[in-house]
């Protein structure tokens, strides 16, 4: 597996930087329109919070972009983080080299 070494950019800071500046949206707002708790997005946006399906399927009506834009910044950004956190999955063998071993 091919490691990145630069930390992805969490969702929030996107939403922070690409979409509530630029546009002048404050969080009050952004929440009104999700119908979600003002508390919810701040925590997304401060990079407390994740980005779940339904997140992203709001986000998407909300900014018209698809939900597996968000799914994959999500998605990025936690891998990222557990690959780089501890390295117990790396003791972790696969299947095939063990299968090879068994039936030597």
């Amino acid at each position: 597996m091919k490691k990145m070494t630069r930390q992805p950019t969490h969702p929030g800071e996107i939403i922070k930087d690409d979409y509530l500046k630029p546009l002048s949206i404050t969080i009050t707002k952004l929440a009104s329109t999700l119908r979600i708790s003002r508390k919810t997005l701040s925590k997304i946006i401060n990079g407390n919070g994740a980005i779940t399906p339904d997140m992203a399927l709001r986000l998407s009506r909300a900014f018209d972009t698809s939900p597996n834009f968000w799914i994959n910044l999500q998605r990025n950004y936690d891998l990222w983080k557990a690959e780089n956190s501890s390295n117990a999955w790396e003791s972790v063998q696969p299947f095939l080299s063990q299968l090879l071993h068994v039936g030597s």
